[in-house]
This record gives structure tokens, C-alpha cells and sequence, in this order.
């Protein structure tokens, strides 16, 4: 059984697609996620991500994203979704502004 790190993914919520189902905070083994007074979900320990991937392959909206912190590990497909989302949204394509917007709507 391999050891999961923790601290090397960054995870991307894309907060218009979420519907706060809760499946992504209720079942990460890290608690890496809650959802907030909207009912969105919220990144609230990235640190703590282990990058096992369950809220990205469990989310019914497609809503998250958990890559590697590194640019160059993340892979083609993932880099392609990304560019696809900044091209509808006008966001960046690194995700950042999703994560902005997460915590814009922590803050209310």
C-alpha cells in the first residue's frame, strides 16, 4: 500500500457548478472541504489533501478538479478541461479564479 502525501495537490472548486450535495465534505478522509452558508462547497485545508481523488470521481456535477501543484504534472486532459472552463468563463486557466471565487463566497 503506497503512502499518500499530503500539501502537493491544489483543488479547484467551480462554484456555479456546484449544487452542495455534500458527497466531496461528508466522505474526504483529509476534511479538506465543507460546505459553506450558500451550501456551496468551499476548499477550508487544502494542506491537507492526500490527492486521493474520491470528491473529483464522486462529484455528480463535475464541479471539482484536484490536480498536482506542479503545472507540469498535471495532465493533458485535465490542462484541457481547464482551458475549455477559462474559455466560458474568462477565468484563468490555472483555476485561480474559481478558487477566488470560493472564497469570495466565504467571506459572503
Amino acid at each position: 500500500m503506497s503512502v499518500k502525501s499530503k500539501g502537493n495537490s491544489t483543488v479547484t472548486i467551480f462554484p456555479d457548478w456546484c449544487k452542495g450535495c455534500g458527497i466531496c465534505a461528508a466522505f474526504c478522509p483529509g476534511k479538506v472541504m465543507e460546505l459553506n452558508d450558500q451550501g456551496k462547497a468551499v476548499v477550508v485545508k487544502e494542506e491537507e489533501c492526500i490527492s486521493c481523488g474520491f470528491c473529483e470521481l464522486h462529484c455528480p456535477d463535475f464541479a471539482i478538479m484536484v490536480r498536482p501543484k506542479a503545472d507540469d504534472e498535471i495532465p493533458a486532459v485535465c490542462r484541457a478541461v481547464l482551458e475549455k472552463a477559462a474559455r466560458k468563463t474568462d477565468m484563468p486557466a490555472d483555476g485561480s479564479a474559481a478558487e477566488k471565487n470560493s472564497s469570495d463566497m466565504e467571506k459572503g
